[in-house]
């Protein structure tokens, strides 16, 4: 196990990875260990996150997530947004949160924010499109009614018996410029994109806290027997208190897993 120490020289190489200059290797850096492949990634790189509690919880029943995550937990949050072009969370998210999405505990750009907003349920008033913070893009299906949403782009999408298909998300982003995502949230939304194949790293954040009831951190479909468990490529280090796993998939062994029994994630 590592620990990640982010100094100030680390980040300046980090971003400077980030816009694509080359710096040099050092392999001891754990930092750059951990963040390096966001950073350097060209092309479709698509990072998944989660905080959860020792039980894999990531709020309690009632909503309350703040104070799951430790310090050094939301700075990493924070960096992974830095180090992407686009954060994507689902419609259920924004209704319950209100995030804004920003980056806020590190030094760099905020992401373009990316709601799965499959059927058109968000009314224009939440916070996100008011704040003044960076563009928002809205994923729909091409059935949903049609809003004004303000200082936003809303972008309409085939909708299939499970719902929107988040390979025609990544298509339509990058269409726009935007290959390195980061997919925050929910549990469904992270589990579509696992499940479709479609992640390069998992990183989940564990805090040393019990909650004991609560929405779980991922909602994958069910499985029958172990043998069908992903089992990633996995780096361990430590963010202050919490304990954060880096999860590599195989681009070489993806494959959707009852796709087509997975429902969409828009209520995540």
């Amino acid at each position: 196990m590592r620990t990640i120490e982010m100094t100030d020289a680390t980040w300046d190489r980090l971003m400077r990875l980030r816009n694509g200059r080359s710096i040099d290797a050092d392999t001891d850096d754990a930092a750059l260990s951990l963040y390096g492949p966001i950073a350097s990634a060209r092309g479709r790189f698509v990072l998944a996150q989660v905080g959860q509690s020792l039980d894999g919880r990531v709020a309690t029943p009632e909503g309350d997530a703040r104070d799951i995550s430790g310090p050094e937990g939301l700075a990493h949050l924070h960096r992974c947004r830095a180090l992407v072009e686009a954060v994507i969370v689902g419609v259920g998210t924004v209704k319950a949160d209100d995030p804004r999405l920003s980056v806020r505990k590190a030094v760099g750009p905020d992401p373009v924010r990316v709601v799965v907003d499959c059927d058109a349920e968000l009314s224009g008033d939440e916070g996100l499109f008011r704040d003044g913070g960076a563009p928002v893009i809205l994923l729909q299906s091409r059935e949903a009614p049609r809003k004004n949403y303000p200082e936003s782009e809303v972008i309409r999408l085939p909708r299939h018996d499970c719902g929107l298909d988040p390979r025609d998300m990544l298509d339509a982003l990058e269409e726009r410029g935007l290959s390195r995502i980061l997919v925050e949230g929910g549990a469904r939304t992270i589990a579509r994109f696992v499940d479709f194949g479609l992640l390069d790293r998992l990183h989940v954040s564990i805090a040393p806290l019990i909650i004991g009831s609560g929405p779980q951190g991922i909602s994958l479909s069910p499985i029958e027997s172990l043998s069908s468990a992903y089992r990633p490529k996995t780096d361990v280090y430590m963010l202050g208190g919490d304990v954060l796993f880096d999860c590599r998939f195989d681009p070489q062994k993806r494959s959707i897993r009852q796709s087509d029994q997975v429902e969409m994630a828009d209520h995540a």
